[in-house]
């Protein structure tokens, strides 16, 4: 593939974005693929975006950390992220996740497909807001029941003969790159939290900024350190379980992408932001109003 800088023109609009995190660095299934640059006034991706079909669906395909894996949780640009599919036009975006078990019954190779997040990150800026523009977008149901529902029915759909989906689960997103401690471990669970990563926060509200539909498909590779009877977890170990479930995550994000084709849901999302500006825009000064361009309504 040849990598070029692109102005966001018809022919380089996707609807549909996959973001793909540790273990899922491209989608084999993906046809007519052309790799494009694209500059954000957040600096650049983690990667140059890939556009191409999954059977005749236009997507456009990022790697959260970069092929090679060289950007750690706290590197990945994440405005720049989303702002560059945000200019493709991008509306939906399925997250792919590599998380570790809080909870007995979520066993590693199972697929979870949560509705809550808690952020617990300290040093990343989660909002494209503030220097001139004030916006609060409600976070209440940080990630879309729509396109949610839809992973599910992806999931039934693709026959997945490994481990089992499920639904509903609250995901806990802390800084990293270490993995936790004992004590922290069963303070989430105490939280109530099923499942633990490090990148889908500030990603979830980046999305929900920038009016894109935002779900995530976590793939658990281990149990958090808080198992009495399994071994504390360690990036060898996730990383093995890790690859054996990114071909069945591709099969289910294949589904999924059909799916969304076709029925193209509503969600609170693609409307966040009509709500939530606080600034008018008449009173944002031009060079506001240029950063922000492909946000504002």
């Amino acid at each position: 593939m040849t990598s070029i800088a692109v102005e966001n023109t018809a022919k380089n609009a996707a609807d549909i974005a996959i973001i793909g995190g540790s273990g899922l660095y491209q989608m084999q299934a993906l046809t007519n693929k052309r790799s494009i640059k694209v500059a954000t006034p957040y600096g650049d991706p983690s990667d140059d975006i890939v556009l191409g079909e999954l059977d005749g669906v236009t997507v456009a395909f990022l790697t959260r950390h970069c092929q090679g894996h060289r950007l750690s949780p706290s590197e990945v640009p994440y405005r720049a992220n989303i702002y560059a599919l945000k200019t493709l036009g991008v509306r939906y975006v399925i997250s792919v996740s590599a998380v570790g078990s809080l909870q007995e019954a979520l066993k590693p190779l199972d697929m979870v497909i949560p509705d809550q997040m808690i952020d617990m990150t300290k040093q990343r800026v989660s909002t494209f807001f503030g220097d001139g523009a004030v916006a609060h977008v409600s976070m209440a149901d940080p990630l879309c029941s729509e396109v949610a529902d839809i992973l599910v029915r992806a999931y039934d759909n693709a026959n997945i003969a490994d481990g089992q989906c499920h639904a509903k689960a609250t995901y806990v997103c802390i800084e990293g790159p270490q993995f936790s401690t004992r004590a922290e471990s069963h303070w989430y669970r105490q939280m109530q939290a099923d499942i633990i990563g490090m990148t889908n926060m500030p990603e979830a509200k980046l999305a929900r900024e920038a009016s894109i539909a935002y779900a995530t498909l976590a793939l658990v590779t281990d149990f958090d350190c808080w198992h009495p009877n399994e071994e504390a977890v360690s990036a060898d170990y996730a990383i093995q379980n890790l690859m054996k479930n990114a071909d069945n995550a591709q099969q289910v994000i294949k589904q999924a992408v059909a799916l969304i084709a076709s029925e193209q849901p509503n969600s609170i999302a693609h409307n966040a932001l009509s709500q939530a500006l606080v600034t008018p825009i008449a009173a944002m000064d031009e060079q506001t109003k240029t950063r922000l361009a492909a946000l504002l309504p």
